[in-house]
């Protein structure tokens, strides 16, 4: 009742009409937080999503498209810099960030730095066609530099997937250290003992953390590391054909690889193949991300699922808030938010005949 009668005094202030800043003013919470809801949008409590549906149905609001439109995206450009050697993880992120600004009726303008050495002149490129902000993926969102450079350009940005973000940046990420551990606890319970670690690629800090995850794991469970079963990876299939070779070649066989990435999986399996090994009988494989490539080979890859395209679209948003608080020079708080993981089991793994 109480409800309805704020509603009732909201819209006959506002001539009759409800808006969206009177949905706001009877919920309690921002305009901000009630276009989240109208859009469902992420990062609102069930609690506050119903106070708002409330406040809808007691006004009577109906959003007008276009001007939702028009309140929620203001034009914005919104910047994304890639330089990633995975095709699948890219296309994932795409299509996570073209949905989203699709939706905001915003646009998004992509450019590849080749580099981090020609990460100024991406951003330079970036500036000149008009963005307001700029998304920054693996690998480029763990570079101090570029970070350093967009502070100077007063650029706003949002890092996504950055293992260990800088204090004081706003981010998106999961936790790939317990992802790791996770997945590696997993492949013991299911008998393997000799597992081996495909690392990702020096250059981004989540290759790190997801190291550290399969360590951390093999230590609890007691179980030695032979420094062979380790190999560098750099994120492409190629590398982890590479990684398993070497691997495979061993007298003391490993009989579960865990790669830092589904393309490395996928060249893990491949070898395995080639080397007239059984997948999953002889050889358990596991891979980190879910990409559409986890799908594609046979068997399909038991892996962590990353939730990228969900990630891209929330830091969409982020970034938005962002661009939102430097034109109205209202200070925004920085937001580092951890997202939720998912092990999927799929046929590339079963027990170890050995253990079982």
């Amino acid at each position: 009742m109480r409800t309805m009668r704020l509603a009732e005094r909201s819209v006959r202030r506002g001539g009759g009409k409800a808006t969206i800043a009177d949905v706001a003013r009877i919920a309690g919470v921002s305009a901000m937080t009630v276009s989240r809801v109208i859009n469902d949008g992420g990062n609102v409590r069930p609690a506050t999503r119903s106070k708002v549906a409330d406040a809808i149905r007691a006004l009577n609001y109906a959003p007008n498209h276009a001007a939702r439109t028009l309140a929620s995206a203001e034009t914005m450009r919104i910047g994304l810099l890639y330089n990633n050697p995975s095709s699948s993880y890219l296309g994932e992120l795409l299509i996570g960030a073209l949905m989203q600004t699709g939706r905001l009726g915003s646009q998004l303008v992509l450019e590849q730095c080749g580099d981090e050495a020609g990460a100024a002149g991406a951003v330079r490129k970036l500036q000149r066609a008009g963005v307001d902000g700029i998304l920054i993926p693996p690998p480029l969102c763990d570079s101090a530099d570029l970070c350093a450079l967009l502070d100077v350009a007063d650029m706003p940005f949002v890092l996504i997937a950055s293992g260990r973000p800088g204090a004081g940046r706003a981010a998106i990420r999961i936790d790939d250290h317990a992802a790791a551990r996770q997945m590696t606890a997993h492949l013991i319970a299911l008998g393997h003992r000799r597992i081996a670690f495909v690392r990702g690629h020096p250059n981004q800090t989540a290759s790190a953390e997801r190291e550290r995850g399969y360590c951390s794991a093999m230590a609890a469970a007691a179980l030695p590391i032979d420094p062979a079963w380790i190999e560098q990876g750099y994120f492409t299939y190629q590398s982890g054909v590479e990684a398993a070779a070497r691997i495979l070649a061993l007298s003391d066989r490993p009989t579960a690889i865990f790669a830092s990435n589904d393309d490395m999986a996928a060249g893990v399996s491949a070898m395995a193949h080639r080397l007239h090994l059984d997948v999953p009988r002889d050889l358990a494989v596991a891979g980190f991300d879910d990409t559409q490539l986890a799908t594609a080979i046979f068997p399909e890859l038991t892996t962590i699922r990353q939730p990228i395209a969900q990630m891209a679209r929330r830091a969409v948003d982020l970034l938005c808030d962002r661009i939102r608080g430097v034109r109205a020079d209202v200070p925004t708080p920085v937001a580092m938010e951890s997202i939720g993981f998912e092990l999927i089991e799929r046929g590339s793994s079963v027990a170890d005949r050995a253990n079982a």
